[in-house]
């Protein structure tokens, strides 16, 4: 990943709400998105989670309960998250948040459509 595309947005603020687990970012736009850690967890940017090419994509299962136990910084493009679950492998740019903030619901509506053709569930075992 080279950088940014220039005419991205970058946060201003991220905060971890901890008890809720929403990772909360407001952009230099003024637009502000809550992401639920399970839905960043989901969303993994990593090849643990994405695959190597499309289609490779690994639905992830029991992820209701994690949280993000860790942020850090990572130039001035992204962030890479560690969760609960011990995954910590995907780089999150501020184009990739921004584009999930705009298309949270249609994403999280195909997650959960996914989880309920495979059988599985976001409750872990």
């Amino acid at each position: 990943m080279a950088g940014l595309n220039p005419q991205t947005p970058i946060p201003t603020e991220l905060k971890l709400h901890r008890k809720s687990g929403v990772l909360n970012i407001t952009f230099n736009d003024g637009k502000s998105f809550r992401f639920p850690c399970e839905f960043l967890r989901v969303y993994s940017p990593s090849a643990e989670v994405r695959g190597h090419e499309p289609g490779q994509e690994i639905l992830q299962t029991g992820k209701k309960d994690v949280t993000i136990t860790h942020i850090e910084p990572v130039g001035r493009y992204a962030v890479r998250l560690d969760f609960s679950d011990g995954h910590n492998t995907g780089l999150y740019s501020w184009d990739l948040l921004y584009d999930y903030g705009l298309h949270q619901e249609s994403m999280w509506q195909d997650y959960l459509h996914r989880l309920e053709c495979s059988g599985s569930s976001r409750e872990s075992k």
